[in-house]
């Protein structure tokens, strides 16, 4: 067999190459713990790039620290006066402890219709999505009407240091002429009030990630000590982690709210929302967090022996901040930890919104509406954060859109970064046609 021949891509529809690809892509370890420790990102961004430059593509290979590893590459379109399309993924999972799921989390295995393993939501199957639309396309020839750059990033589940935010600081010139991009958790469907919705996100929380660090008088446990470091870190934690922040509805918010109200006839007040979040189901875990601010403690540090008073403890705290409130969360935090505390920011990001409206919306819009006849589509906000952050630095306007057609009974939102994550195999068919029909027509 010539090497032509050897290369060439087998023309099978998107749809029939989905699950293979999303089942490789979970087989590869890519847990990420932060701080830049894990086994990284590097096979399976080889794997991704294989798969492109089989296709007849050019992907290139970005280490941004050994095995931190994204991958980039541009598909031509037919009018350049376009400006470009990203589609971006990440190829970094959270941590899984094996001995807490009923299967092998980086098996793949197909049980019960669905792909289970880490990262099967979040977000290889996007992944798996976007890669098998591009072999498609570039089987039967089909070029899109704009550029598509297509990016498979490193480190979203940190922040993107080593991922999206290096790229964008290192190599800006990989997304020349992008004006919009579209990435994961949204177009996902929900049961509200009976019928199906289709949730767009088109806002996306703010990250402040902060270490306290309190000092104090070390000495024997035995002895009164009123310069205790733990107890003056454990009160700071205690009201931070108790603290009620009162709703505040952005336009996302308000317009999501208000088209649940128009779907199950339960009244929007904007006092008390808890009526129409108990309509969401399982949702409201999603939706629930982006009506204030949050404030978790994640991490106690103190001491090494029990009859010793430590001269020092830390507590880091994951603050998720609405669109511009920054300022005076941090401010109210610093407060809230009293004296004696020192606020470390760790990682901060921006709080992104964007319309609800525009050619893409549209045409997003249409994709979903198209393979599902008569679906809704409310906008909402992601409580947890994108690599649509790093990109807005370009001046991109970003969107979630990993669309899937979900089973009513499936607690969807439950499966991020939990046990035994899982995605039906009809799911992922269903937002290939989809994104097939989004990235062929817009």
């Amino acid at each position: 067999m010539s090497q032509q021949e050897n290369t060439q891509v087998n023309p099978v529809k998107a749809v029939d190459q989905v699950e293979e690809i999303c089942r490789t892509l979970i087989r590869f370890d890519t847990s990420n713990f932060g701080d830049n420790q894990g086994p990284g990102e590097r096979e399976a961004a080889e794997y991704t790039a294989g798969l492109m430059a089989e296709a007849g593509l050019e992907p290139q290979l970005f280490e941004s620290s050994p095995g931190r590893t994204s991958v980039v590459t541009r598909m031509k379109g037919t009018d350049s006066s376009l400006p470009a399309l990203i589609v971006h993924g990440h190829l970094d999972v959270v941590p899984a402890l094996k001995e807490d799921w009923s299967v092998d989390p980086f098996a793949a295995e197909v049980k019960d219709g669905m792909i289970w393993g880490r990262g099967a939501v979040d977000m290889k199957d996007m992944d798996a999505m976007v890669l098998a639309v591009m072999r498609q396309m570039q089987a039967e020839g089909t070029a899109p009407r704009r550029d598509i750059i297509i990016g498979m990033f490193a480190d979203e589940e940190a922040g993107g240091t080593y991922g999206a935010s290096w790229l964008v600081d290192n190599h800006p010139e990989l997304f020349e002429g992008a004006t919009e991009a579209i990435s994961e958790v949204g177009g996902f469907s929900a049961n509200i009030g009976g019928k199906r919705a289709y949730l767009l996100q088109t806002a996306e929380k703010g990250m402040a990630w902060l270490k306290l660090a309190a000092s104090g008088r070390a000495g024997h446990g035995s002895q009164i000590n009123d310069d205790n470091a733990v107890t003056r870190l454990a009160g700071a934690v205690s009201r931070i982690g108790g603290h009620q922040w009162p709703i505040s509805y952005t336009k996302t918010t308000r317009a999501f709210l208000e088209g649940v109200s128009e779907l199950t006839g339960v009244e929007f007040t904007e006092d008390d929302p808890g009526k129409l979040l108990d309509e969401l189901g399982n949702v409201a875990r999603f939706v629930g967090a982006t009506l204030q601010n949050t404030s978790n403690p994640t991490l106690l540090k103190a001491g090494y022996k029990h009859n010793v008073i430590p001269g020092g403890a830390e507590a880091l705290i994951d603050a998720r901040v609405l669109p511009g409130q920054m300022e005076e969360v941090l401010a109210k935090l610093q407060e809230l930890a009293g004296a004696g505390i020192d606020l470390t920011m760790t990682h901060q990001d921006v709080a992104l919104e964007v319309p609800f409206a525009g050619n893409l919306v549209d045409n997003m819009v249409n994709a979903l509406q198209v393979e599902d006849p008569g679906a809704v589509v409310l906008p909402y906000m992601l409580s947890g954060g994108t690599d649509n952050k790093s990109l807005s630095r370009l001046g991109i306007t970003g969107y979630g859109f990993a669309p899937l057609r979900l089973p009513e009974d499936m607690d969807f939102t439950g499966m991020f970064h939990g046990v035994d994550e899982r995605v039906p195999v009809d799911s992922l068919k269903f937002g290939t046609r989809v994104l097939h029909r989004l990235l062929t027509t817009y």
